[in-house]
């Protein structure tokens, strides 16, 4: 059994004071001192011009190879998929949404980072094969670096984001859902790159050669990587994302557990890169095998996980917001309504209609808040209570105040409209529904 969370702070007399006219000050909490210098900004400031100075080497290395114009359409080109996968993530992850910087650290570090690395090192590597090997023709170099050197290198770069947040952002990484999302964005900045690369070294090819139209070798590329298997890249790492999330909430006390388990979901990611990869040397038959038989597979498989931990996390948010209720922060409703995003909708329209836009900001900070209030009881009860545990909790229970004058009342009003639907208009359990 692991221990309790610490005894609910008690609530005060009254909430704290809130007007319209303050309400942008509401929206982002009560105000904190100013944070000193320390350890914290030096690493941020040291990750952003890590980054930065990737972009430009990994923007030469690429416009190098592609020349301008290949960049430019291989960058045009690109594009396409990115809107709709980040778009995805972040509908996954609207319970609690994980915070910009967050998404844009990952997306950069996959972009950037982890791109310059596995650009350099498959190179290296691929050159040092056909060099050193007696029997390996550059075809076979290439094969090997294609589907050994290539996925290893890769996945344990995009892991690296993973588990940087895992480490110095461990507050905002509360399960499964979590490292899905972040594996997926780091992917997906990856293959952006990737694909820029590909499809700007394609064109030019096309290009030299004269060819053009649907039979033209970007036209090909594009149809592969961007049509077909937009979400290739992001289905490996989400493999890595699912055991670090995992291991977010469970194992509090066993390292080595948790260690084994994020070298096996590596493992898979990299078995399936390069499962993946291999299936190019296979002719057109082979491809479609492995396209069908394995990557469609594992992706309605990792879709349906992926809705089922949104799922239970939404149960989650009922059972351990009801000690809340009982210590009167919380109306008795409240919980219902929170733990069902059709109703956390109706709510903000329903505040929008009624008080505008700053009350519907205000019932989705109202939400997100309790749900890192559940998120943060709930890991205490896995992981046992953290130093700071007490201190967090009456952060957030404080902030939930700011905001329950708009966002309240229209919850409530949501839960009674949900409940007062004619029989045959909604299924049982409709409420609980990610």
């Amino acid at each position: 059994m692991y221990p309790s969370p610490p005894p609910l702070p008690e609530r005060s007399a009254g909430p704290p004071p809130y007007t319209s006219a303050t309400s942008a000050d509401a929206h982002r909490g009560p105000r904190r001192r100013p944070a000193p210098w320390h350890s914290g900004t030096v690493r941020a400031i040291a990750l952003a011009s890590l980054l930065a100075l990737s972009g430009v080497i990994i923007l030469g290395i690429v416009r190098r190879q592609t020349g301008t114009e290949g960049f430019l359409v291989g960058l045009g080109l690109a594009v396409f998929p990115v809107p709709l996968l980040i778009a995805a993530f972040c509908w996954l992850d609207r319970i609690e949404p994980e915070p910009w910087r967050n998404l844009a650290f990952a997306f950069a570090w996959g972009a950037c980072a982890a791109t310059l690395v596995a650009v350099l090192a498959n190179g290296f590597a691929t050159d040092w094969l056909a060099s050193n090997i007696a029997s390996a023709s550059p075809t076979e170099a290439q094969a090997w670096g294609s589907t050994v050197v290539a996925p290893i290198v890769e996945e344990v770069m995009k892991a690296a984001a993973i588990v940087l947040l895992y480490r110095f952002r461990r507050r905002d990484f509360d399960g499964i859902t979590d490292g899905i999302v972040i594996a997926g964005i780091t992917a997906t900045g990856f293959a952006f790159t990737e694909n820029v690369l590909y499809l700007g070294s394609a064109f030019g090819e096309d290009q030299s050669m004269g060819h053009s139209g649907l039979d033209s070798l970007t036209a090909g590329t594009f149809f592969v990587r961007i049509v077909v298997s937009p979400f290739a890249h992001p289905l490996f790492t989400i493999l890595t994302g699912l055991a670090f999330g995992t291991a977010a909430t469970r194992y509090p006390r066993r390292r080595r557990a948790r260690a084994a388990l994020a070298l096996l979901g590596l493992t898979a990611a990299i078995l399936l890169h390069g499962v993946w990869n291999a299936a190019s040397t296979l002719g057109d038959a082979g491809f479609l095998t492995v396209y069908g038989a394995v990557m469609v597979p594992v992706l309605v498989a990792v879709t349906w996980l992926a809705l089922w931990a949104r799922h239970q996390e939404l149960l989650s948010v009922r059972a351990y917001l009801a000690p809340y209720t009982a210590a009167g922060w919380l109306a008795p409703p409240e919980p219902l309504a929170l733990s069902s995003l059709k109703t956390r909708a109706l709510a903000r329209d329903i505040a929008r209609r009624t008080h505008g836009p700053a009350a519907a900001r205000a019932v989705t900070a109202y939400t997100a808040l309790a749900t890192a209030l559940s998120f943060h009881r709930r890991r205490a009860h896995l992981t046992g209570p953290p130093p700071d545990f007490t201190t967090r909790e009456r952060d957030l229970l404080e902030r939930l105040w700011h905001h329950r004058p708009w966002a309240g009342p229209a919850l409530l009003q949501a839960v009674a409209q949900q409940l007062a639907r004619p029989p045959g208009t909604t299924r049982q359990g409709d409420n609980y529904r990610p």
